[in-house]
């Protein structure tokens, strides 16, 4: 190559891998598509009945506060991370270096599947609010025939609409995704700004027309498991356990943040942008998503009376709201379509995951998944691929908590394997760090992160989630038998030592095929 390459070139050539991707994203892309991905109006609504129906005002408010806190501790740890080593399919790539090529193989497992999640959940969430808000809110349809209910026994109709809808909806955000990463950019950019007013006008307008101003109910515990939160736990739990479950509120809410690492070869200054992506994708989330989840409980007339409406009961609230008709019509799509864009940039997080450790030989058919095209600089089989993954998920589970609870606990778990490994790692073979440090700190929130997901597990097969224990259970069956039977022979993990040096020839052939070497610092 006879043009001088650029800082975040010459890192990815130390990593062993070639500029493929077009690096176009600017520090403010690359927090608003982990900011677009943790989408306070997607899981901040969507899950706030999870809330409710364990913990009462309570569980909303204050779990809210525990739940960002631990999910800033480990965007924390990550950003250090990702400052070392920022590459697509960071938390795999980081895994390999820390805790060997096997550790580094699990995690990239969970990691996609949890990433899968996201998109399924979300999408499932965008019918559910353009069905709710939009079809029954804006233009009174009755939507009673096309609304899945598991106590019904003729609802095979509902379920092939959810099914169809959540496809053509995935399908379009395939096609975003497939045209170059300037169309993605744009959208989520959109969508960061879209995030930002659409949550204050929500929260102003629960606060002017429906608040009662009665702050007490933000520290007002009440166990609402069994009946009394419209079945959603469907057994009476212990206070412990109920607020664990809630939990899954904000921790569902607060993932995909990872999005910055998985688009770190498509970022300017890409070592001091993805750690600050992250941290701000989390920050911001957590502040405006906790007075925007006060709102919603100081709004509601009868909190007692909303929690027992379950699944129902945020959408019943907006309904119910005595706000003028043009300003909830406009809240009501303008929610939609964030949500949209939510799971459109969790979609490029997978897309980028699978192309990563396709790229290492980590999948079947890899050579097929790690392709880019020249044209459109994307991984285009692997977008495909994942939009295939994530309608199928939907089809085995289509209950909304399931796959939302899947989101959390998968992504967590993946979160915390580099985090564990890179414990102790560190000072050892870790030797290499970024702009960013935790310095002192670095040990003792890796260690707290580790403990608190194991908690996240524990509460995420609780019902109405238990069915996770199916999915957990074939998944480890499934990787323990690919590893042994066939993946630890065949697979290499991401290039170490000399095997860098020696793809020096493999990463000017790549480059030169995307068209790269015309202009390296693209």
């Amino acid at each position: 190559m006879n043009q001088p390459l650029d800082e975040d070139v010459k890192t990815l050539h130390s990593m062993g891998y070639a500029q493929e991707l077009a690096r176009r994203m600017s520090g403010f892309s690359n927090f608003a598509i982990s900011f677009s991905i943790v989408c306070i109006l997607a899981g901040g609504i969507t899950s706030l009945p999870q809330a409710l129906s364990t913990g009462f005002g309570f569980q909303v408010f204050v779990g809210w506060i525990v739940g960002g806190c631990f999910a800033l501790v480990v965007a924390l740890c990550l950003g250090q991370i990702g400052s070392a080593y920022p590459t697509a399919g960071g938390l795999y790539h980081w895994s390999s270096i820390f805790g060997g090529r096997g550790w580094g193989w699990a995690t990239a497992w969970f990691n996609l599947i949890g990433l899968l999640f996201v998109v399924a959940s979300v999408n499932v969430g965008v019918w559910y609010l353009f069905r709710d808000l939009v079809m029954a809110g804006v233009f009174h349809m009755d939507v009673s025939s096309i609304t899945v209910d598991a106590a019904r026994q003729d609802n095979g109709q509902a379920v092939a609409v959810q099914i169809f809808v959540v496809l053509l909806i995935t399908t379009l955000q395939a096609l975003s995704n497939h045209f170059g990463i300037k169309l993605t950019t744009m959208l989520t950019d959109f969508s960061g700004y879209l995030i930002f007013v659409v949550a204050i006008v929500l929260t102003g307008t629960f606060l002017i027309w429906g608040a009662t101003w009665d702050f007490s109910r933000l520290f007002t515990f009440v166990n609402m498991t069994g009946e009394a939160g419209g079945g959603l736990v469907p057994q009476p739990r212990s206070m412990f356990i109920a607020f664990l479950i809630g939990l899954l509120y904000p921790l569902y809410t607060l993932t995909g943040f990872d999005a910055s690492a998985h688009t770190a070869e498509e970022t300017h200054n890409a070592r001091v942008a993805v750690p600050r992506g992250m941290l701000h994708a989390v920050l911001w989330s957590v502040v405006f998503g906790l007075v925007m989840a006060g709102s919603f409980v100081l709004a509601s007339p009868d909190l007692a009376a909303t929690a027992k409406e379950g699944g129902s009961a945020w959408f019943n609230l907006f309904n119910n709201l005595p706000a003028p008709t043009w300003l909830k019509d406009f809240l009501a799509i303008a929610i939609v379509v964030a949500n949209f864009i939510c799971a459109l940039a969790g979609l490029t997080s997978a897309s980028r995951m699978i192309f990563a450790f396709a790229r290492d030989g980590g999948l079947p058919g890899s050579r097929i998944w790690r392709h880019v095209s020249a044209r459109w600089r994307t991984p285009v089989a692997a977008i495909w691929l994942g939009a295939g993954c994530s309608v199928a998920a939907t089809l085995y589970s289509p209950a909304f908590s399931a796959l939302a609870a899947g989101c959390a606990l998968f992504l967590y778990v993946s979160y915390a394997m580099p985090i564990a490994a890179g414990f102790f790692a560190e000072g050892k073979s870790w030797t290499e760090f970024g702009p960013f440090r935790l310095g002192f700190w670095s040990k003792p929130l890796a260690a707290l992160s580790s403990a608190g997901v194991l908690v996240l597990v524990y509460a995420g097969i609780q019902p109405p989630s238990d069915i996770l224990i199916n999915y957990i259970i074939g998944i480890v069956v499934f990787l323990t038998v690919l590893w042994f039977g066939v993946a630890r022979r065949r697979f290499k993990g991401p290039p170490i030592g000399a095997e860098i040096t020696r793809r020096a020839h493999e990463i000017e052939a790549a480059e030169e095929a995307v068209g790269e070497v015309a202009s390296p610092g693209r």
